[in-house]
């Protein structure tokens, strides 16, 4: 079994700092790890992010040390260049001391020796980032090598891209030596903890906070009780207290004592042991309350780690499709919806489609407070615009806030986001139904597929027709959802209407 830890890897480390059990299943059982999305996504900017910084880096003669050839190949091409001396950037140096294994994103000469700069695409340095970086050092100074400084470069949100593929200023540097100093002997620590923990058995670690912090840890649905009601499901409860319910055997939210919940805890808890649904009489005085019209909006964005678009800074939330149910008076429902694939900037086109759209009068339901924001850049973006979108976000109604104060169905877990909602209040498919795209990073990486030059027609197409059919079954719930606080319960949700495109 020491074979297996011969090499580890620097985000084994990471893994292992976090919990040892994550490590030594990463190891041993890598079938049961799950990604989310939002990982996924994490994942691929960080990617993005390190292949504009050796833009930034580059220089006369640097290196990427390539993953072709094998690991082995690979130490012994960084092994060369650095004996040679500190002469160009080399990126990507594969270095191995002590069982781990590192590639250094950036090595710059300074004349006689080296700066280690590791590269984040965080917009601020986290403690998580500094013991990454001292793992590498560890390598680095473990080896013989000097470094003169070590850096962390990281995003800087405030940076606006000025076009032209100029990413000059997207990343700040923080010197973060005396950090990683100070990590040294943590580290070594760690390797040794590391390398016991996959020559063994497999860790007996209850589960806590830890299984989201840094990160939400893969192996979650193997390690949490699979209780048809869990404790972690509960609202606003933290990992660390549901850990400790499972450790004195309560794993069912239904045994949680309780002078132990808050009120809202116990309204769940409540309607959980009942098994039957709750919807109180103050969401039909609130749909009762509505005049007309009424719309139903919905937005989807993009917030990528580099700017697409001239203007536009790193994460910055772009819109570029919205969908809007709306009823000029009672049972007389229609559908208009905006999606722009051409790959230009779409943000004025979503403003001013929206602002014909919405008109002046009536209420305009959305679900979360996303809407709002959305719509609040917009109006910082383009200021002739202001008064109109102004006009909007002053009639911008909440439904989620209704709903997280009327209603709950011991189906929807602990969750009032419209995805476990809507399935406790129509027969009807759900989002899981729907082809291709069925949540919003989805939708965010169908959108920048389908704009890629590189995508054939036939697949922007299906794109477009997810895209559209995913954002509309979010304004689609929105109504359906009111109806049915109008009616009362159960079938009031009904939902008819025509569509046009803007």
């Amino acid at each position: 079994m020491l074979s297996k830890a011969r090499n580890l890897s620097k985000s084994r480390l990471m893994s292992a700092r976090q919990c040892l059990k994550r490590l030594w299943l990463e190891v041993h059982k890598p079938e049961l790890a799950v990604f989310s999305s939002a990982t996924r996504a994490a994942f691929s900017a960080g990617h993005a992010i390190g292949e504009v910084a050796r833009t930034i880096y580059d220089a006369p003669g640097s290196v990427l040390i390539p993953y072709e050839g094998g690991l082995e190949h690979a130490i012994r091409k960084t092994t060369r260049l650095l004996n040679e001396g500190a002469q160009f950037p080399v990126f990507e140096a594969t270095l191995a001391f002590g069982g781990v294994l590192v590639r250094i994103d950036v090595l710059l000469p300074d004349g006689h020796n080296w700066h280690i700069i590791e590269v984040k695409s965080s917009t601020s340095v986290k403690d998580e980032h500094l013991f990454d970086t001292a793992v590498q050092s560890w390598v680095f100074r473990g080896l013989g090598y000097t470094a003169d400084q070590v850096l962390l470069a990281h995003v800087d949100n405030q940076f606006v891209y000025p076009g032209g593929e100029n990413y000059l200023g997207l990343l700040r540097e923080v010197d973060i030596g005396d950090d990683v100093v100070r990590l040294n002997p943590e580290v070594a620590s760690l390797v040794r903890m590391a390398r016991d923990t996959v020559a063994g058995g497999e860790p007996e670690i209850g589960v806590g906070k830890q299984c989201n912090t840094p990160y939400d840890c893969p192996f979650i649905g193997y390690c949490w009780p699979k209780d048809e009601f869990p404790v972690q499901t509960l609202p606003r409860v933290s990992k660390g207290t549901a850990g400790e319910w499972i450790r004195l055997g309560i794993t069912d939210l239904r045994q949680v004592p309780e002078r132990q919940l808050t009120d809202r805890q116990q309204w769940v808890q409540r309607v959980t042991r009942s098994g039957t649904a709750e919807l109180l009489p103050g969401a039909k005085a609130f749909a009762d309350s509505l005049g007309y019209p009424r719309y139903y909006l919905d937005f989807e964005t993009i917030a990528p780690a580099i700017p697409r678009w001239a203007n536009t800074r790193p994460y910055e939330v772009l819109p570029f499709q919205w969908s809007c149910h709306y009823e000029a008076s009672a049972g007389e429902v229609q559908h208009a919806e905006f999606l722009d694939l051409s790959g230009e900037p779409p943000m004025r086109r979503v403003a001013e489609s929206l602002i014909r759209v919405l008109g002046k009068n009536g209420v305009v339901l959305m679900y979360s407070s996303y809407e709002r924001v959305v719509i609040d850049r917009l109006l910082h973006r383009f200021p002739d615009l202001a008064p109109a979108l102004s006009a909007i976000i002053e009639r911008l109604v909440d439904l989620r806030r209704v709903t997280e104060d009327h209603y709950y169905h011991p189906a929807m877990a602990g969750s009032w986001s419209l995805k476990s909602v809507l399935p406790t209040i129509t027969a009807d498919s759900g989002y899981t139904d729907l082809e291709g795209i069925q949540e919003g990073t989805e939708a965010s990486e169908g959108y920048l597929e389908a704009i890629d030059p590189a995508t054939t027609e036939q697949r922007k197409a299906e794109l477009k027709q997810q895209l559209l059919e995913y954002c509309r079954f979010d304004t689609d719930a929105m109504h359906r959802l009111l109806g049915y606080f109008a009616g009362g319960g159960p079938g009031s949700a009904g939902l008819t209407g025509g569509r046009r495109n803007e």
